[in-house]
Parts: C-alpha cells; structure tokens; sequence
C-alpha cells in the first residue's frame, strides 16, 4: 500500500510485462503481412467470426456499406475485436447509440487486450471534454493541412522533372524529401474517412491499404507491445524490444551502422515483401491505386524520353532518398526511447488506454507550433494516437484540455528534442535490461 497527496492508501496494482493474454498468432512466422496479421486477430480475440466491441459480439455486415469512414474499416475488421478502434474512432455518442441494432450476444471469454475504457478512466474523461471542446474549435488550419500537403505533391513532381531535365542528383534528393514529406503529411488523411489525399501515401511503392493496417489498427492501438506491426516488421534486424533471448551484442549494437542503411530500404522492401506474399499466398495484394507509383517517373519519362535508364536512375534516387528519410524521421519520431514502455518492461495490469498512450510516447516539442513541421513529422503524436481521426490541425486546441486531465489523474506526459530522440532510440536498441514503467505518482 501507498498513500495518495491527499493521504488516501492506494494499492500498487500488479505488474505485467504485456499488454496481451495470449502471445500473437503468426507473430513469428518470417514473411509478416498485415493481412496475416488480422488473420491472426481472428484467432486470438474471441469474436466468433462477428465484430466485438468490449465484451458483446455484433454483426455489423449490412452496416458496412453505409458506415461513415468506409466500408472497408468494416470489411476488413470482421471476426476480430474492434474495441480500441471503435473508441478512438468515434468521438460523438452516435456510433455507440447505434450499437444495439446490431447486437448478436455476449462473447464467451474475455478480452485478449488488458488496455481499460473505464467511464471515470482517464481516456473516456479526456474524450468527453474533448467532445464539448470540439465546437468550439477553429477549424480553419484544417483547409491549411490540405494546402501544406497539395503544395508538398507538387513540389515533389516539379522538383523531379527539373532533377531530370537537368541531371542534377541534388535537385533529385530535393524531391525525394518533398515525396516524403507528402507521404508522411498523407498519414493524417488515411486515417480520415475515405478521401483521395491518403492515396498519395502510394507515391513510392508503399500501400495506404496496408498501412490502415499495420500502422493503424496494430500500432495506433498497441504501440510497443508483442501486437505491434511496427515492431514484429523490424525484427530480428531491428529490436526494440528489451529482450536479450530476441537480440545479441550484434543487433544491439551494430544495429547503430547498420540501421540507418535499412530506413534506404524500407519503401522497396515494401513492395518486395507484397510481391512474395502475393506469389506464395496466391491472394492478390496490389489494388489500381498502386499505380499512384508510376505518375512520378511516367511525368519524368514525358519531360525527357530521350534516355529511359537515365529517368529511371533519378526516379530510384527519390525513391531511396524519400525511403531514408521517412525512416529517419518515423522511427525517431516518438516511441523507440528507453524511457518509454516496451514489452518486457513492466506496467500496471489492466492499465487504461489513454495512459498507456502516454507511457509508449514522448512528444517531440521542438515541431511544437509549426503545423508544417506538425504534418511532416509525426508531431503531436500523443494526441494524434489517442484522437486519429481530427486532422494534425486542430489538435494544438486541445493540448489545455489534455493538460488538464494528465493533472487530475497525476499522468505525466513527456517531451523532448528530435536529437534527443535519435539518441535515445539507439540506446533503446540496445538495451536489453527491464524497467518499471510508473505512469501515475499514486502509486510511485
């Protein structure tokens, strides 16, 4: 027992090193997919071929073509649980008023995930002054993340034509960071309702189909844990996790050199992996919107025909300097520091969601105040993980909102530097040694 400011005795709660009661199905298979993924949320969530929500299983079947976001966040979601999804996703009471229609029954065994959505939690209480906060918000820097990312678009297509017109490999690089920062800008629109600047994530030969899975779905609700796409991806190359039996001295150290090759990469090991998956599951993984991919080099071959090697030479420079890049700023962006929850560390069974969101990030604080620099790195990246569906714009406005609630339950929300973040996730590859994560001085 521990005893609260006000002198209240408080139990320190058990401790556990997961978020999930059964380790993830597929998790250790080789050739990880998103598709295999869900698959293996079929197997270990307890939702009988139905949607769950909580504990109560429903058939959202005829639902799906008139939800509001898109039939495929449905489509995709079915026989798995839905829980965090459904909670982040809709702020307004409507969904939920809604669900009764569509209950099947209770599910038959309990939840695979310990995160809470308790009425008095912290993240339900956040969400209700979030909700009263929103009409009140100015909505005007919405319009200017669309002309951030519409003029990021066509910086990157001029800059390209110019690289090939001119031959110059700097004017290349140029728009290599400019499709970047596109693509990166686009992740706030894939998490919107359907709309056609999230398909401009497909500018270099990744897939926002997929990414609604990986990032969305796995990371966005689970970061840093065993259900974590962005984590199983990495491995055994790249381990995050403090797991000795997971990395030896080579992958904790040498992954210091090597590391910042692999984010070069990382878009055509993409594309790679979806064309052996598709070859060996004998399941199509590529869509009509994959083609975004060519408009650069199509643009690029019309402005210079004359020498095809030579367009294809400056089209895989952007492509490599983009993939550098968008590793180099998403993989430091936020949670890979070794003052954050990892599996393996220890937290409070049962933990709620909304604190355990704030013990997997720290904030960069110097993006703080430029919804340019906001977009194009991942900024506000607590807020975004807890609310992803407002766009980057209007989170700023409830920062006093959020502030204000991380003091009443005593959470500490955490800062720091895009240096200090690089630093800290080469020290976090390294580690192998397990901590006490304490999100809450009540129990401290």
């Amino acid at each position: 027992m521990t005893q609260t400011s006000n002198g209240e005795a408080t139990a320190v709660p058990r401790l556990v090193t997961t978020i999930a009661n059964k380790y993830p199905t597929f998790r250790d298979v080789p050739l990880k997919t998103p598709y295999l993924w869900l698959e293996g949320r079929r197997h270990d969530d307890g939702a009988e071929g139905l949607w769950r929500i909580h504990d109560t299983l429903y058939d959202l079947t005829e639902f799906a073509d008139r939800h509001p976001g898109g039939a495929s966040w449905i489509k995709l979601t079915k026989g798995t649980d839905i829980t965090e999804a459904f909670e982040t996703h809709h702020i307004s009471t409507r969904a939920e008023s809604l669900l009764p229609k569509f209950k099947i029954r209770e599910a038959k065994e309990p939840r695979n995930v310990r995160l809470t959505f308790a009425d008095d939690g912290f993240y339900r209480t956040l969400k209700r002054r979030v909700r009263d906060k929103l009409p009140e918000i100015d909505r005007t820097s919405i319009a200017t993340s669309r002309l951030i990312i519409d003029s990021l678009l066509t910086a990157a297509i001029v800059l390209a034509l110019g690289a090939v017109k001119s031959d110059s490999y700097l004017v290349a690089a140029a728009s290599g960071l400019c499709v970047c920062w596109t693509m990166i800008a686009a992740h706030n629109f894939f998490h919107q309702k359907d709309n056609w600047r999230m398909r401009l994530f497909n500018l270099a030969f990744v897939s926002y189909r997929e990414w609604r899975i990986s990032h969305v779905l796995s990371h966005h609700h689970y970061p840093n844990s065993i259900m974590d796409l962005e984590i199983s991806y990495f491995e055994p190359i790249l381990c995050w996790l403090p797991n000795p039996q997971l990395k030896g001295n080579i992958q904790r150290f040498g992954a210091w050199i090597y590391g910042p090759f692999m984010y070069s990469s990382v878009f055509i090991g993409e594309f790679g992996k979806r064309t052996i998956s598709t070859i060996t599951s004998g399941k199509n993984e590529f869509f009509a919107d994959d083609l975004i991919t060519l408009i650069l080099p199509t643009l690029m071959y019309l402005v210079d025909s004359s020498c095809l090697f030579g367009v294809l030479k400056m089209w895989l420079l952007i492509v490599v300097v983009a993939s550098f890049c968008f590793g180099l700023i998403g993989l430091n962006a936020a949670h890979h520091h070794p003052e954050v929850f990892h599996s393996g560390d220890k937290i409070p069974d049962e933990i709620d969601f909304g604190v355990y969101q704030i013990a997997t990030v720290i904030d960069r604080a110097d993006v703080k105040g430029s919804q340019f620099a906001v977009l194009t790195s991942f900024g506000d990246h607590c807020l975004h993980h807890m609310f992803p569906t407002l766009d980057h714009g209007i989170l700023p406005q409830l920062y006093p909102v959020f502030h204000k609630t991380c003091e009443e339950f005593e959470t500490t929300y955490r800062e720091c530097s895009w240096l200090h973040h690089i630093i800290g996730q080469h020290r976090q590859l390294a580690r192998v040694e397990p901590q006490v994560y304490n999100p809450s001085k009540k129990w401290q």
